[in-house]
């Protein structure tokens, strides 16, 4: 009997590449199941979401396994969060077109929309990151990942939105998901280090030609994808109803390094660079950080006393509905003006600094690969996504960690897993950023450049190592 090492050993590239191809024209062919799967995925995320606004706050002595509202908090933000990202990395964004309930909750209504043309307003390609944003500091403002009530008011209002969307424009299209969604961008970026994607054969598509006797072949691309010129795995939502169309699209293999090398250059975004900079170098990672934070501390100690010396009483005092400042008097937990203030000012400089010192090194590096490039200067940005990422995945993944600890389950490991994971992203972000400057120098001008960079992703670095380590 041959051992199963010699079995696998068989197993050529060529055979994984036929069997990738076989699999993306599988989900493009059995819509049914995948509907199926979508509408559970859809109960699912409604019963998490509405459910534990209706119970009573979990008590202290409750556990994730005797108390539903715990279990759904750890569900939504120790669960499913973390591992979306994760997934956007090992398979583009197949979370989008096969499992998001947004997703498949404005494609249904869209099927029966009013058809209006998508204005112009809405395709601006900035409302991702201002959306995203705005999600980050108000999520915080109201506590997002602590109460229920902050849950089904956030996620709940963007699904209401996808839903409202999808009633009025396009037909049987996920307009909300290609221009409004406030995560579609840092979905796209983290796409790109997918080992996955749907490869556009140019060739086979313009010399294909319609047999004599049928109907013209169309595919139905719901996020509104030009397939025929699509290059990168950005904004396709790998459902794969466009596999094996025309004889030129496929599921295939490619290296993750691939479309932030060779692609990302020729498709400069400024948008995607704010988003990488400021949305999650910045204020993501200010959204995890203010908690714990001595500069957020001696900031509102200041500013009380500041106040109390000009007999201004009432921003210490003062609160607001809980929909607008965590405000939970029976958990001891009531933000007062002043929090709201501080925490709104913080985020936002911190986001600045961060940005600006993360951002004025790439500048440099950029200068000295030659004469002044915004193109460039987008492009090499483009190297610190995964760092941008993996910081993200493990500052949603403390939730995971803390909710583990509260229920007696001690990941010891964890600290080491933590450096390693950023020690290999920072690696890995060096390692584009020096393919992408040998595209545009050589030699010393190339080797200068990686020195700011190496500043870049140092400091990068640190902002996320702060949050486990003191350094």
């Amino acid at each position: 009997m041959r051992s199963l090492t010699s079995k696998w050993s068989r197993v050529t590239g060529s055979d994984v590449d036929r069997a990738l191809a076989l699999l993306g024209e599988w989900v493009g062919r059995h819509r049914r199941v995948i509907a199926a799967i979508q509408w559970t995925v859809v109960l699912i995320y409604v019963a998490l979401l509405v459910i534990p606004p209706l119970l009573p706050l979990p008590e202290r002595t409750a556990q994730l396994w005797n108390n539903l509202t715990l279990a759904a908090q750890f569900a939504f933000w120790g669960i499913w969060w973390p591992f979306v990202l994760l997934s956007m990395v090992l398979f583009g964004r197949m979370w989008c077109g096969v499992l998001c309930p947004e997703g498949s909750l404005s494609e249904a209504v869209s099927a029966h929309s009013r058809g209006y043309a998508v204005p112009g307003w809405i395709k601006w390609r900035g409302w991702p990151f201002v959306a995203f944003s705005l999600t980050t500091i108000y999520g915080q403002m109201i506590s997002v990942y602590q109460y229920p009530q902050a849950a089904l008011l956030l996620l709940g209002g963007s699904t209401l939105g996808a839903i409202g969307i999808g009633a009025l424009y396009g037909r049987n299209k996920r307009v909300w998901c290609r221009y409004l969604c406030p995560v579609s961008r840092v979905f796209g970026v983290l796409a790109k280090l997918a080992p996955l994607h749907y490869q556009v054969d140019a060739q086979a598509w313009r010399s294909w030609e319609k047999p004599r006797g049928l109907a013209p072949a169309r595919v139905d691309c719901a996020p509104l994808v030009a397939i025929g010129t699509m290059k990168g795995n950005s904004a396709c939502h790998m459902c794969g109803r466009c596999s094996g169309f025309r004889g030129a699209i496929a599921l295939a293999r490619r290296s993750p390094n691939h479309e932030i090398v060779h692609v990302a250059g020729a498709e400069p975004s400024p948008v995607e660079t704010l988003v990488i900079l400021v949305g999650l170098l910045g204020l993501a990672a200010g959204a995890f950080h203010w908690g714990s934070s001595s500069i957020f501390i001696a900031a509102k100690q200041a500013s009380a006393e500041w106040l109390v010396d000009h007999h201004l009483m009432w921003p210490l005092q003062a609160a607001a509905p809980w929909w607008i400042l965590t405000n939970y008097p029976d958990q001891s937990d009531v933000m007062t003006l002043l929090d709201g203030t501080v925490l709104i000012s913080y985020l936002l400089l911190f986001a600045v600094v961060v940005a600006s010192g993360v951002g004025g090194s790439i500048a440099l590096a950029t200068r000295l690969l030659g004469a002044w490039s915004s193109a460039r200067f987008h492009h090499l940005v483009q190297s610190l996504i995964p760092l941008a990422g993996c910081g993200v995945f493990l500052g949603l993944s403390m939730t995971t960690v803390t909710l583990l600890g509260q229920n007696g389950i001690f990941l010891d490991f964890v600290s080491w897993l933590r450096a390693l994971m950023l020690i290999a992203a920072s690696v890995w972000s060096l390692w584009l950023g020096w393919r992408i400057a040998g595209l545009y120098a050589g030699g010393r001008r190339r080797i200068a450049a990686m020195l700011p960079l190496a500043v870049a992703v140092g400091g990068a670095s640190a902002v996320w190592a702060s949050l486990f380590w003191s350094l």
